[in-house]
């Protein structure tokens, strides 16, 4: 397998906004500077996510002391996703987000967004799973903390509602080592279930990802920041301007040098160099 000519490229925002919009708009930018296609989000209803005495539990954060000081610090309202979307409106950048309950996806509903993405601890709740499929949404769909069972249930549910979807392999670790990554499970997805399989990298630096788009993939997310040793815990694993940058540029040159099979021709550019270079022997 060589690299996939189409790449959809997703910059996962997630929490890394940490509750300030001016944040979260710096970090759409860079993923459009960068060369994304889209930037992903997170949305929670945290009562119905979380349980009560969960959230009474003690958490030092910048918002406060309890867990739950710090999950509803980090959630965006309606009206900073009405300014999200407006954004990616203005910059020209699709942006979707992945809904963690029902409460949710009714929430998400309101701005008609093109994709949706199913959390890996998701996968396991077949009413969730109905409720997304029955939308018709293009749905990524991460197999981190998944059987085989779950796998195949999530896809027997989209393939009846007849929603379109791909797998996106990961492991859910923060961050994860490079010998978790276990790439070739990318294509025994491909093979069992005969659909497009992307990947998502929860890893320190690039060269997993890189590996990664050797495989066929369809699809690549990765998280961003604009500081690595920013507050949370998906930061480490995030990648900075820099990092986004280097991982566009590198696999879109990948993809170019694919090209195609020329085996015993001559590129017309080596004609005039063959020439020069082969004068002085005699045939």
């Amino acid at each position: 397998m060589f690299i996939s000519e189409n790449i959809f490229f997703i910059a996962e925002i997630g929490i890394n906004h940490n509750g300030d919009l001016n944040l979260a708009k710096k970090l759409i930018k860079e993923a459009k500077k960068t060369g994304f296609d889209a930037v992903k989000f997170q949305k929670r209803t945290i009562e119905n996510v979380y349980s009560e005495k969960f959230l009474k539990s003690k958490r030092e954060s910048p918002w406060g002391t309890t867990q739950e000081d710090q999950k509803r610090g980090l959630e965006f309202s309606i009206n900073e996703y009405d300014e999200i979307s407006k954004f990616c409106k203005e910059i020209n950048i699709k942006w979707f987000a992945s809904a963690w309950d029902l409460e949710s996806i009714l929430f998400l509903d309101s701005y008609n967004l093109e994709y949706s993405k199913i959390p890996s601890p998701m996968i396991v709740d077949t009413k969730f799973l109905n409720e997304i499929a029955d939308r018709k949404m293009h749905t990524f769909i991460s197999t981190g903390m998944s059987t085989l069972e779950n796998i195949d249930e999530a896809v027997n549910i989209f393939n009846k509602k007849n929603c379109s979807f791909e797998l996106m392999h990961c492991f859910s670790t923060y961050p994860m080592e490079a010998k978790d990554a276990n790439l070739l499970t990318i294509n025994s997805l491909q093979k069992r279930y005969n659909c497009n399989v992307g990947y998502s990298g929860h890893e320190v630096g690039l060269s997993v990802s890189f590996a990664a788009a050797c495989l066929g993939i369809t699809s690549l997310e990765r998280h961003i920041t604009l500081d690595r040793a920013s507050y949370g815990s998906d930061q480490p694993a995030s990648l900075e301007p820099r990092g986004m940058q280097l991982l566009i540029k590198t696999i879109k040159t990948m993809q170019l040098s694919k090209g195609k099979d020329m085996m015993g021709k001559i590129l017309e550019k080596e004609i005039p160099i063959a020439k020069k270079l082969r004068e002085h022997i005699k045939i």
